[in-house]
């Protein structure tokens, strides 16, 4: 089940995005997430405040979840998009590790997908570090095309190489 993220939501998404940066220091996964810098309980706060941001539950269970709204980085400026037109983007998305593998992440994606069709965007986009093989892989799977490459300061992350990826709707 999807649904919006709440304030009782918070520590759970803290406690993921803490578990993935363990993961991340000890080389076992490529996000180019920084703790202390980006993501942390501060970007869950502010989404929920904003109401963009959405988890995915299954049995009760908080596996996943993501920024999703219109809102395209001044970094998306440079990405060599295929599709133009209104676009959804989903950002931080992110499954808690002990968890991985049972479609918390797809399921989510997909929900992103429908959401888009259901404010008439004509298309999806998203970026992931050109490192991340493992999201390029399912983003792939999913029907995403990449959009070119770009290293920048991203959420505050120096040293970044960002892949856009896109979809049409």
């Amino acid at each position: 089940m999807i649904r919006k993220a709440e304030k009782r939501d918070i520590e759970t998404i803290s406690d993921i995005y803490e578990a993935e940066h363990d993961l991340e220091e000890k080389g076992l996964i490529s996000t180019g997430w920084v703790r202390g810098v980006y993501p942390g309980k501060e970007t869950a706060e502010t989404a929920i405040e904003n109401g963009v941001m959405f988890v995915c539950e299954k049995d009760g269970v908080l596996g996943a979840c993501a920024k999703i709204d219109e809102d395209e980085p001044e970094v998306y400026k440079k990405a060599k998009w295929r599709f133009s037109g209104k676009a959804m983007v989903l950002h931080t998305l992110v499954c808690d590790p002990r968890l991985q593998g049972k479609g918390f992440a797809k399921e989510l994606v997909n929900f992103y997908e429908e959401l888009a069709i259901k404010n008439r965007c004509e298309c999806l986009r998203m970026d992931t570090n050109v490192k991340n093989i493992q999201a390029r892989n399912m983003y792939k799977h999913l029907g995403f095309l990449e959009a070119g490459e770009v290293d920048c300061v991203f959420n505050g992350i120096p040293g970044m190489r960002l892949v856009f990826l896109e979809k049409k709707l």
